[in-house]
């Protein structure tokens, strides 16, 4: 059984391992992260108390590059976690051919209990704490789970302010106006939404009119389910940690988003006139188990569970969380023939748009939202057919499995040509 995050990233290499051209030694190698540092951060509370927080920063693998990985703010924050998600990131960043390694940082809190000021001076005793294994050259943080362009800018402020000048480049997912990029904010949920229209083609599928719903209504999800939408798509379900919505006949998804930003929860939103009581609010239990052509979980891990699995009626799911499916209930989906575009293919949009930022942070240039969204586009169809020509000739039981050949064999490649040292 493998149903925790550390547990389900190494089941997958273990599956992948057979099909993949790696040498045992270098395999054995990849599955153990250079190094994780576990930092202790008391702040002064608004009150005038002190607090003190958990927070931790794993480097899983730089053979291809300087190690790449969001920062993320969430009560469920663990060791293990944070290394489950800085091997993915590894083999996403070499599934998309980027001179990226793997990393991963996070801090055990709920920002939404503390006050602006509170989260400012937790983000910045934080960089502090990791700021000698960061750099541009070494280690690159990024927005993720309850951190976005403000804490960006915090941690480049503070790393800033022990150079003695401005590193823009220490960080991706900042403001444009402190060095971020056009196109940052919606990266991932393009890249989603690009991979889907993508997958249908590859299913045979038309993506206009195809029924999706979307599990968790964040920055991600939003944004995957407006461009969606707006490729012809019927987004039927959402939801957020208040509850789910659905209606067959289709969800106006800008007015969810509106609705959101002017109450903070999507829950009432059934409730409210001009239409908008066409909705019924189901749980996300019920969203996962919805006969839809697409299901996109895009929320946290470990959401799709054997017992979900089970019961799963969409024709495809399209990971856009990281880690959103067990092993164990990849095993079940791979039985019943329903096909998972995987997460390091899926959610790479990201990254992709990360790395671009600190090119352009590096050559202190910049280039346009059309430029930025090209090329996310281009780099994500070039790894989406460089899956598909492994799941082919290497006779891949599924496609998480062909991106892991890719990735595996990227990265071992990687370490062979460097050799072990000393």
């Amino acid at each position: 059984m493998a149903e925790d995050a550390l547990g389900n990233m190494l089941a997958q290499m273990d599956n992948a391992e057979p099909y993949a051209d790696i040498d045992a030694g270098v395999f054995e190698r990849l599955k153990h992260p250079e190094r994780t540092l576990k930092v202790t951060l008391p702040i002064e509370r608004d009150d005038g108390s002190v607090e003190v927080y958990e927070g931790y920063r794993c480097q899983f693998d730089s053979a291809r590059g300087p190690f790449k990985g969001g920062v993320r703010y969430h009560p469920s924050v663990t060791q293990d976690e944070v290394t489950a998600l800085a091997g993915w990131m590894t083999w996403k960043t070499a599934l998309v051919d980027l001179p990226y390694g793997g990393a991963k940082g996070g801090v055990v809190v709920d920002p939404n209990d503390m006050s602006d000021r509170e989260v400012e001076s937790l983000t910045r005793r934080y960089t502090e704490g990791i700021r000698r294994m960061i750099g541009p050259d070494m280690d690159v943080p990024a927005p993720d789970i309850n951190t976005g362009g403000q804490e960006m800018a915090w941690m480049m402020d503070t790393y800033s302010m022990y150079g003695g000048y401005v590193i823009p480049d220490v960080v991706t997912g900042k403001p444009i106006e402190v060095g971020g990029t056009a196109g940052r904010v919606e990266a991932t949920g393009r890249g989603v939404a690009v991979t889907t229209r993508r997958a249908f083609d590859f299913f045979d599928r038309r993506l206009e009119d195809a029924t999706i719903a979307v599990q968790g209504f964040g920055n991600v999800g939003s944004v995957t389910a407006r461009l969606l939408s707006s490729m012809g798509a019927n987004i039927v379900a959402v939801s957020d940690v208040s509850g789910a919505l659905h209606d067959p006949d289709g969800l106006d998804v800008m007015a969810i988003e509106q609705y959101i930003s002017e109450n903070g929860v999507m829950a009432g939103y059934e409730d409210e006139p001009n239409g908008y009581d066409d909705a019924d609010q189901i749980t996300n239990g019920d969203l996962l188990r919805l006969d839809v052509d697409a299901l996109i979980p895009a929320a946290i891990e470990n959401v799709i569970t054997p017992d979900v699995a089970e019961d799963i009626r969409a024709d495809a799911i399209v990971e856009a969380a990281n880690g959103p499916t067990t092993f164990d209930a990849d095993m079940i989906l791979r039985e019943r023939d329903i096909p998972v575009v995987p997460d390091i293919l899926a959610n790479a949009g990201g990254v992709i748009v990360s790395y671009l930022e600190w090119v352009q942070n590096s050559q202190q240039y910049s280039w346009d939202l059309e430029q930025v969204n090209d090329d996310l586009e281009t780099r994500l169809a070039r790894a989406f057919d460089e899956t598909l020509d492994a799941y082919a000739a290497r006779d891949a039981p599924d496609l998480r499995t062909a991106a892991y050949i890719v990735a595996l064999e990227r990265v071992g490649s990687a370490h062979e040509m460097r050799g072990l040292f000393p």
